[in-house]
């Protein structure tokens, strides 16, 4: 499952059925209203994800990348670390594997020459097993394909747990935990997962502000993580069951 910027509705289709009640707006947003009255409070955490789509198809079955969400913030090695590694396509017709193809050591002798430029997205080559053009488009794979890497989830060392974009998703999941605990209410609050908010100014957030406002307090909710924006970005289980119950008594009015 995906939430690529732009490209949630797997996600927010998961959420409405799992938190009864709760609805999607024109955007995309999911949110959900605890209580009723003053003050009309707002928790939100978001979504999406930095990842790709397909920028180009080659004749002979390989797919080029464009990077989607992130912009200048992030560090000009970043796409390096999709190189070799497992990649998911969420085509018309499903999920599709793939690989992002690794430069040959036989072209190479092993390592690359010094002036071989670094890898970037603009080099990055997807396989997923198509000889053609035609084969891909039978896979379901068009221009604009979402592409995200493979979450296969780790856990290791002391209830510590790893995956691309662990940070957000444990951040969403601690919410979702609050509000299915139905916690005492103080006035109204306003539940919210919002999306693109890497793309076009957080427009998500933006638009829950507006047409869901005004608020009296506004709480984002996210979880500390080591290695953010890798592969094996790390969140500790243990910081999330403290999110779950911090907002659980900031819901009830609690700081």
């Amino acid at each position: 499952m995906t939430a690529i910027t732009g490209y949630e509705q797997a996600v927010t289709d998961s959420l409405l059925s799992l938190l009864p009640g709760s609805t999607r707006d024109r955007l995309g947003n999911v949110t959900l209203t605890l209580g009723r009255g003053t003050p009309r409070r707002l928790v939100y955490c978001a979504l999406d994800e930095v990842g790709y789509v397909i920028g180009n198809i080659t004749d002979d079955g390989y797919l080029l990348l464009r990077r989607v969400g992130g912009g200048q913030r992030l560090s000009p090695l970043f796409d390096q670390q999709i190189e070799g590694q497992r990649v998911t396509l969420f085509g018309r017709k499903g999920a599709v594997p793939g690989v992002v193809a690794v430069r040959s050591t036989h072209l190479t002798r092993g390592r690359p020459a010094r002036e071989e430029p670094p890898f970037t997205v603009d080099n990055a080559y997807v396989d997923v097993g198509a000889s053609s053009r035609d084969e891909v488009l039978a896979l379901g794979i068009s221009i604009l394909t979402p592409v995200s890497l493979t979450k296969r989830p780790h856990r290791y060392g002391d209830r510590l747990l790893a995956a691309p974009n662990a940070g957000r998703r444990a951040a969403c999941a601690a919410l979702a935990s609050a509000a299915l605990s139905r916690p005492r209410v103080r006035g109204s609050v306003v539940v919210a997962f919002t999306v693109q908010s890497l793309y076009a100014d957080t427009a998500g957030l933006r638009t829950v502000l507006s047409t869901q406002g005004p608020f009296a307090g506004a709480r984002p909710v996210t979880v500390p993580s080591k290695f953010a924006e890798t592969t094996v970005e790390t969140v500790a289980l243990k910081d999330v069951e403290a999110l779950v119950a911090d907002v659980m008594r900031w819901i009830g009015g609690g700081q």
